[in-house]
């Protein structure tokens, strides 16, 4: 018996409107798992080479994993593939909600979505069953609009809804994917590939059950989270969420502002998470902030979700919408020079409205303000918005723009390197990497992010390994001792440091990192170092789950597999080493300000970690390609013919 999986992935052909069934081998769920690693398998096998992303060509895979709607914190994850329009190369994003196990109940592991619907569709999956129906009267639609009216249109409230906003509709670059209207399949463009497909919608409800291998065992885990939540780091997490960062991220010289001129803000207090907590998030007024003000995934203890509810001049904040967390903070705060909280939140409910992804958006206002301010354009090109650092009603008015595609606002909606290239200018300013902006963690405090960031597949991204500080000696040997040694990591390092062992801690915990989004569990909730659950409760979780022999070194084999098949599918489209660097800014501009002024990343330092990294990952040292040999020893012969290695 499968345990965990249902045994079914749902095949959509739109160009055809045709839906079947496939019952893939039990073999073929052990090597490929489901989630990122299961979508990249569809994404090769059915996008031909140098398909347009925006092209019926183009595959897009909603995957799940054997934990997926388990009564355990964590489990309610989806991992959605395609080939990016940002970077032409591999696309991978994660989402939680309750719309992972909805999906699971109602009797498939995975959809595999091809070709295009020439009208407007959405998807309907109702306890194994699927159908195709007309969504004319959804499209142009905001996310909470859709989904109440497709609550009332399918008569039941407890429906799931995975969707793209009026933003994915108008394919801009950036465009998410949304369930809950607040959660968001964010990065990496996946929003303009659904709707390029003209696939408003699915929406999914089931009441079958998930049978794991080990009732006990699953039960035992869930009480272990419960058991040592109170009291930890994680309740305090739960508590102001992934914002509560700011102050810290600030005092450290790491908090991005004025588009990364500097690691530090004026009033970072103003945009903070004691202040959301204290004052913006829902029951505040009376005191019930952790009763109304925190959201949470399904059946996850953790509640670290933002829920606000207030008003911006004359606009009122929706809980629905949720709240900014860390990242949302910095890109419309912090890099924007904006210290009023109210306006952030606004922004980041019309993103959420729109459908669009916060860090790419926000960082692209923030790279047109500094254009701005350095006269590389003018009001004539904005509109009359006076685009400065601070000004808060010029970013709001820039960003109703950008979400509708109207004037400049259609430039800034391919992001900022598409706009570059479209104006012919601003290049110097830019923060992208393979097309995808940077998240607001700074390499120059944490040097292997700086080496994560140059190379990963799909770009920038915050959560592909882990952060410096985790290494450094007082807190690996305080805190993350015991979780590091798991994936063989003995020799905590400083910060600043790029040497072989720092690289070497940077590829494992990608690893861990990337097994996380390839069994669909929560990062923030199982990790190498400070989660709720380390690498050895993920491989406990799985072998219950299953009832396979899981160890550690196979959650780590697991991980690998994932990112060599996704640079491999990158070598396939073009992506070489060439494409593995850091902007041009922060390797000629010094930071200004705060303990990190005056730091630049130097550019020989960087390829002496990329030598180090693809040295260790088995990689090409000139094409960053993965050798022969190593897709052979990860289970990847058949890519390696396929690149002709």
């Amino acid at each position: 018996m499968l345990y965990g999986f249902t045994g079914n992935i749902l095949h959509v052909d739109l160009t055809n409107g045709t839906l079947e069934i496939e019952n893939p081998s039990e073999d073929f769920y052990r090597h490929y798992q489901g989630g990122s690693l299961m979508g990249l398998y569809y994404l090769w096998h059915n996008t031909p080479a140098n398909a347009d992303p925006l092209s019926p060509e183009n595959t897009l895979t909603f995957a799940l994993s054997a934990p997926t709607g388990l009564p355990v914190s964590g489990q309610s994850r989806c991992t959605v593939t395609c080939k990016s329009p940002s970077s032409g190369g591999a696309a991978d994003s994660q989402a939680g909600g309750f719309w992972p196990a909805e999906l699971k109940y109602a009797g498939f592991d995975s959809i595999v979505v091809k070709g295009a619907s020439d009208t407007p569709v959405y998807l309907w999956i109702n306890d194994g069953e699927a159908e195709l129906r007309d969504a004319s009267h959804l499209w142009g639609k905001t996310t909470l609009d859709v989904d109440n009216i497709l609550h009332d249109e399918l008569n039941d409230k407890r429906i799931e809804i995975a969707q793209i906003g009026p933003a994915g509709e108008k394919l801009a670059n950036f465009a998410a994917i949304m369930n809950m209207s607040n959660r968001a399949w964010g990065r990496t463009g996946v929003g303009a590939v659904m709707g390029s497909k003209k696939l408003k919608a699915i929406a999914v409800r089931g009441t079958q059950k998930v049978t794991p291998a080990d009732k006990k065992a699953v039960a035992a885990l869930s009480k272990a989270g419960a058991k040592g939540f109170p009291g930890s780091g994680m309740e305090s997490f739960g508590r102001y969420g992934t914002i509560g960062s700011v102050m810290g991220q600030d005092r450290g010289g790491g908090l991005p502002t004025h588009n990364w001129d500097s690691g530090v803000m004026a009033n970072a207090e103003g945009i903070s998470g004691e202040k959301l907590y204290d004052e913006i998030l829902r029951g505040a007024e009376a005191g019930k902030q952790d009763k109304d003000g925190r959201d949470t995934c399904y059946a996850c203890i953790i509640r670290c979700k933002r829920v606000a509810e207030a008003e911006y001049k004359n606009n009122k904040l929706l809980p629905e919408y949720g709240g900014p967390e860390y990242e949302t903070a910095a890109t419309f705060g912090s890099y924007c020079g904006v210290d009023d909280l109210l306006a952030v939140t606004y922004a980041n409910q019309l993103c959420n409205e729109y459908g669009v992804d916060t860090i790419s958006c926000g960082a692209t206002l923030s790279w047109a303000m500094e254009c701005f301010e350095n006269e590389v354009i003018n009001l004539d090109e904005t509109d009359g918005i006076e685009l400065r650092y601070g000004n808060a009603e010029a970013m709001i008015a820039m960003l109703k723009k950008t979400l509708n595609r109207e004037g400049f606002g259609d430039i800034l909606a391919d992001g900022s390197a598409k706009a570059a290239d479209r104006l012919g200018k601003g290049h110097d300013y830019l923060l992208t990497i393979k097309g995808q902006e940077l998240p607001a963690h700074m390499p120059h405090v944490k040097r292997s992010l700086g080496v994560i960031y140059a190379s990963n597949p799909f770009g920038a991204d915050h959560q592909s390994s882990e952060h410096d500080p985790v290494y450094s000696q007082k807190a690996y040997e305080r805190f993350y001792k015991q979780r590091l040694d798991q994936i063989g990591l003995h020799m905590p390092q400083h910060p600043k440091v790029i040497n072989a062992e720092k690289i070497e801690f940077a590829l494992k915990t990608q690893y861990t990192y990337s097994a996380t989004d390839t069994v669909s569990v929560c990062q923030f909730v199982y990790g190498p170092s400070w989660q709720m659950y380390g690498t050895q409760e993920m491989a406990d979780l799985m072998r219950a789950a299953t009832g396979w022999d899981v160890t550690v070194e196979e959650i780590q084999e697991i991980g690998r597999r994932r990112l060599n098949l996704m640079r491999a599918f990158n070598a396939r489209e073009g992506l070489t080493r060439d494409d593995d660097t850091l902007p041009k800014k922060l390797l000629a501009k010094p930071l200004a300000g705060g303990r990190s002024d005056g730091i630049v990343i130097e550019n020989e330092e960087l390829q002496a970690g990329l030598d180090l990294y693809h040295e260790q990952a088995g990689w090409d040292a000139t094409t960053g390609t993965p050798t022969r040999a190593t897709l052979e020893d990860v289970g990847l012969a058949w890519v390696a013919d396929g690149l002709n290695l």
